[in-house]
């Protein structure tokens, strides 16, 4: 059974950093459909950072040049280093995962993605 397990969330001042980490078990990172999404209280679930079928990373507009989203794949771990952050970033944060499907115009990333951690909290105090 895949699992995925986040770390690393907690309470922060505004303008401060934290780093989540997404630690998989029986999942390998590597060239696959990877992202981190978050929900606030009361609101929808968000992108925060994917990649495309292209392979290429997309962040959301809100948080472009703040965060940034890398794997470890030696440790086979999934990061995001939040920078500057704000209290409007406040949420519950998931990291998400899937292996590339064949569709009949060439590879794609499934959307949902199948594999999801439980979460990690991440709050911005202002």
């Amino acid at each position: 059974e895949v699992q995925l397990v986040e770390s690393g969330g907690g309470s922060v001042q505004a303008g401060g950093s934290l780093r989540l980490s997404c630690a998989a078990s029986r999942f390998s990172f590597g060239s696959t459909c990877v992202g981190w999404f978050r929900q606030a209280s009361g609101k929808e679930r968000e992108e925060v950072v994917t990649i495309d079928n292209n392979g290429l990373t997309n962040y959301a507009h809100s948080v472009k040049g703040r965060f940034t989203m890398s794997t470890d794949d030696a440790k086979n771990t999934l990061y995001l280093q939040m920078d500057n952050l704000k209290p409007e970033d406040t949420a519950m944060y998931y990291c998400a995962a899937d292996v590339r499907r064949l569709g009949s115009d060439g590879w794609f990333c499934p959307r949902p993605l199948q594999y999801w951690g439980q979460g990690t909290q991440v709050t911005v105090s202002s």
